[in-house]
């Protein structure tokens, strides 16, 4: 089976010369012998060489692993492989014969596919990303039966450039190992991603001094009048300390008793404790459908793209560049103006 991310390059006779020669290229590629049809070295990313030998036999195709070229000579492996060719001509099948569907990429894909429904759209995604980016062009042409716990570290090492990567793409790949287990693949208790250790990052946490505070709070209250939902959906992820996802998806039905109930968390469904001057906030807000905070134009919340957008703007006016939405959660008991003002619930 070709893979966009495979190559097959002419074929020429192998020499132990030509093998030891060939040097590992950003995706795998194949090298087929011109003497024995089928038989071949695969060139791993990973630099590894692994002999195989192809056939199809009465209309089935299959693949089959004969061993390392670190191991054997080229004409140990042809050897080898003639005598797997004649086993299936005889329909005796090699018990160390590999079909090809069993490689990493294949089931894989399969397994992703299967496990995706149980993340959120937002989780599915991203996982989906790091998937194809950072695991399939390492582990696409391994049979998934023998990655090791060896394989993995040399994995996670490759990926040192870019350590948040390899953070977040380690567990998806723990995920598709412990499903090969379940559906019979690797045996049971196998998962070669047990003790990765993951990189030591510096953490991204931006924390405002209280004069910033103060200064955003200023900008807040002089943008009171353009931008109100943006306003009081900042103001919000300072005193509640949810994400803008959970604020900007929040419908009038999610409030009550003075609680947020919150359907959809990242967590699972949760209720959120509110403060007086959060809950002062939200009975002052109009009530014009069922989202609490409703875009302009269409059936549905306000976009996070907007609220983006409109957060650049503040933040620059308020000489705070390098602070994220998502650093204002640090700061649900703050207040952003004078305690004694009503709208914050002070005396």
């Amino acid at each position: 089976m070709q893979h966009e991310d495979e190559r097959i390059m002419p074929n020429v006779r192998l020499t132990q010369h030509r093998v030891d020669r060939l040097n590992p290229c950003r995706s795998t590629y194949d090298l087929r012998d011109r003497e024995l049809r089928g038989f071949g070295v695969r060139v791993l990313a990973t630099g590894v060489k692994r002999y195989f030998i192809q056939s199809q036999h009465q209309g089935v195709r299959s693949w089959h692993k004969i061993g390392d070229a670190g191991d054997m000579t080229v004409e140990e492996a042809r050897s080898r492989a003639r005598k797997i060719l004649a086993a299936i001509r005889n329909g005796d099948e090699p018990a160390a014969a590999i079909p090809e569907e069993t490689r990493f990429g294949i089931i894989a894909e399969k397994l992703f596919e299967s496990y995706q429904r149980y993340w959120k759209a937002s989780t599915r995604k991203v996982n989906g990303s790091y998937f194809r980016k950072q695991i399939l062009p390492w582990f696409r042409d391994m049979q998934i039966a023998e990655i090791t716990n060896r394989d993995v570290k040399r994995w996670h090492a490759s990926l040192h450039a870019t350590p948040v990567a390899a953070d977040r793409s380690a567990p998806v790949l723990s995920v598709l190992m412990r499903q090969a287990e379940l559906h019979g693949y690797r045996p049971e208790g196998s998962n070669p991603c047990v003790g990765i250790k993951r990189y030591r990052r510096r953490g991204r946490e931006r924390f405002l001094s209280p004069d910033e505070m103060w200064q955003l709070g200023a900008i807040l209250t002089g943008h009171e009048n353009d931008h109100p939902q943006e306003v009081m959906i900042i103001r919000l992820l300072l005193l509640t300390g949810c994400r803008r996802s959970e604020i900007l998806t929040l419908k009038w039905s999610d409030y009550r008793e003075g609680h947020l109930f919150l359907r959809d968390s990242k967590t699972g469904p949760r209720m959120v404790w509110l403060s007086s001057p959060a809950r002062n906030l939200l009975d002052g807000l109009p009530r014009r459908g069922a989202w609490i905070f409703p875009a302009r134009r269409k059936r549905r919340h306000l976009s996070e793209v907007t609220l983006r957008h409109c957060w650049w703007k503040l933040r620059a006016e308020a000489g705070l560049d390098d602070v994220r939405l998502h650093d204002l959660r640090h700061y649900s008991r703050i207040r952003l103006i004078p305690q004694s003002s009503p709208e914050y619930g002070g005396e």
